[in-house]
């Protein structure tokens, strides 16, 4: 089952800039899918009009498990939880404010939070700092109360923006951890990288963005097979998206 289907989607900024140009894009159940493109690409401004943060042109479709992002807002949010590329947000409330205040915007009940909110601040190594301001926080603690925020109401689907820039290594594996699990348990991450290591290790599914338009959809093995053998994967990409 698909749990992300775009359909004939284009964004245009200022009336001649095709930043999205006709994708068409299904993201199944079950796996870790990678989003990898240069800057400028077209990464963030796609993964906004999936959560309805960006209006895509006229005509397409964007379904969120089964639900119409356009038709459906509230009921498609329901379905992910989102974090996006800046973390500098909600920055005078304590990260527990935080946390309680998207507890509150998803209805999640006063135990069931209380336990994830405890759990996630374990694998994060957050207790201590839930009582501070997040404009205190380092970049990193940050990302981190961001990813929690967004977990909080245990989502169908993970949308992660470039989610591991600025975590110390023990919090980005403990991270990585949690969104094989979460794929693992029949559920769906989409996340954005241009670090090719950590898609080539981490993704079931990746997809190439160039200009737009995506140039590659698949598993890596595939995508190796197109080249020579002893081709390393930056090797694979620059040729891909050479007109970059």
């Amino acid at each position: 089952m698909s749990m992300i289907r775009l359909e004939h989607i284009s964004k245009t900024y200022a009336g001649t800039h095709k930043a999205v140009d006709d994708m068409n894009w299904e993201i199944q159940e079950g796996t870790i899918t990678g989003f990898i493109g240069p800057n400028g690409a077209g990464k963030t401004t796609t993964l906004k009009m999936i959560t309805g943060i960006l209006e895509p042109d006229a005509g397409g479709s964007i379904t969120v498990n089964g639900k119409d992002i356009r038709r459906e807002p509230l009921a498609a949010k329901r379905q992910f939880g989102f974090v996006s590329d800046s973390p500098d947000n909600f920055l005078r409330l304590k990260g527990i404010e935080y946390l309680n205040f998207m507890g509150d915007i998803y209805q999640v009940p006063t135990q069931e939070r209380k336990e994830r909110i405890a759990s996630y601040a374990a694998r994060f190594e957050m207790e201590d700092a839930l009582k501070d301001r997040i404009l205190s926080y380092s970049h990193g603690m940050r990302q981190k109360i961001m990813v929690m925020g967004a977990l909080i109401h245990n989502p169908a689907i993970w949308i992660l923006d470039e989610p591991l820039t600025g975590l110390d290594p023990k919090s980005a594996f403990a991270l990585k951890e949690m969104m094989r699990e979460h794929a693992d348990a029949g559920r769906s991450v989409l996340f954005s990288t241009h670090v090719l290591e950590v898609a080539e290790k981490l993704c079931d599914q990746i997809a190439i963005i160039n200009r737009g338009r995506i140039v590659y959809k698949g598993t890596l093995e595939e995508l190796r097979g197109q080249f020579q053998e002893g081709e390393t994967l930056e090797e694979i990409f620059l040729s891909i998206t050479k007109d970059a």
